[in-house]
């Protein structure tokens, strides 16, 4: 992999880090925190819907398990909240990699595999608010240990400054998948799974590594949030809101792209922060305001804002560089 083609990540990255440095208000950097969790979450749905074509409606099985998982073995067993979140990662690919098997093996495509994630997400969301060892209906609360060896901190900062590693890493992630083999076969599953077979593509093993990649980087959101937040119950971790940002964010800023889901979750939380200034907490408006945005993506920008950006772009360059030929003179 080529500097020259990391460059991009790499300056996207080094700005946003300057943040804090600049800003010291709680109120945006923790906007700015839940921001960069979207975008986590909407990158690990990218990798599976945007580059795969398998949309998915359940992407809270994934976020829920890593946050339990790590707030469970912090809570109950005594594990330290770093490794904890490396386990939680570990086990939302676990859950992935189940989930994908069942499902691909049975054949199930676009909308029967849409509902089957959502299906796979409720029921856990129900088992969770029933299991004593998740703290039933009341929820699990992680102990508060202002230090970083618990992954706890006095200010927000150091809070972005990880979310903001982490998405650094998904960033890459999708890169590599980009530039990869790997990335190749899971275009042509998602283009024509029938031809990708014929030409010796095993679409189950291709669709199965692409599940199991988007539910270790949402899971990975999903221990963040415990951390940051220090609580989870049924409803936060498998409830349908993050099934549905994350589904957003990647639609809103570019399927298949490597900067869309962070480009699309800037303007979803931004959407909801503008819902919540002008209504309050009026339920459900932030849900037709996002609506309203994908609506207006959709019909002016069908590629999403990242799209829209690369086609601005070539438009400047085309017009930037004709040149007009200056008129030969006649020589004496």
């Amino acid at each position: 992999m080529s500097t020259r083609a990391l460059l991009p990540i790499l300056i996207c990255i080094a700005l946003l880090a300057l943040v804090p440095l600049v800003i010291t208000s709680n109120v945006v950097l923790n906007f700015l925190v839940v921001a960069l969790l979207i975008a986590l979450v909407g990158q690990g749905w990218n990798v599976l819907g945007g580059y795969g074509g398998q949309y998915s409606f359940g992407h809270a099985a994934f976020f829920g398990t890593g946050a339990y998982v790590t707030a469970i073995l912090q809570v109950h067993y005594g594990i330290n909240a770093w490794v904890g979140f490396l386990i939680g990662i570990a086990a939302g690919a676990l859950v992935g990699t189940i989930i994908g098997a069942l499902a691909f093996r049975s054949g199930l495509r676009g909308s029967y595999f849409a509902l089957v994630t959502l299906a796979f997400a409720e029921v856990l969301r129900i088992l969770a608010s029933v299991a004593p060892i998740t703290g039933a209906g009341v929820g699990t609360l992680i102990p508060l240990n202002l230090r970083p060896e618990a992954f706890q901190f006095q200010s927000r900062a150091p809070f972005y400054w990880i979310a903001l590693a982490l998405v650094a890493i998904s960033l890459l992630i999708v890169h590599l998948i980009e530039q990869s083999r790997f990335g190749a076969y899971l275009v042509a599953v998602r283009e024509n799974e029938d031809a990708a077979k014929a030409l010796g593509i095993n679409p189950l093993t291709v669709k199965l590594g692409a599940m199991a990649i988007s539910a270790a980087i949402t899971a990975a959101g999903g221990c963040f949030y415990a951390q940051y937040f220090l609580f989870v119950d049924s409803g936060i971790a498998y409830g349908p809101w993050i099934s549905i940002e994350a589904l957003l964010a990647p639609v809103i800023g570019g399927l298949g792209t490597v900067f869309g889901p962070l480009l699309g979750a800037l303007v979803v939380r931004a959407a909801g922060e503008a819902a919540k200034l002008v209504a309050g907490d009026a339920p459900g408006l932030d849900l037709v305001i996002y609506g309203c945005v994908l609506i207006l993506v959709i019909a002016f920008a069908g590629r999403g804002i990242e799209g829209l950006l690369t086609d601005l772009r070539e438009g400047v360059q085309r017009l930037t560089s004709r040149k007009v030929t200056p008129p030969e003179h006649a020589h004496g």
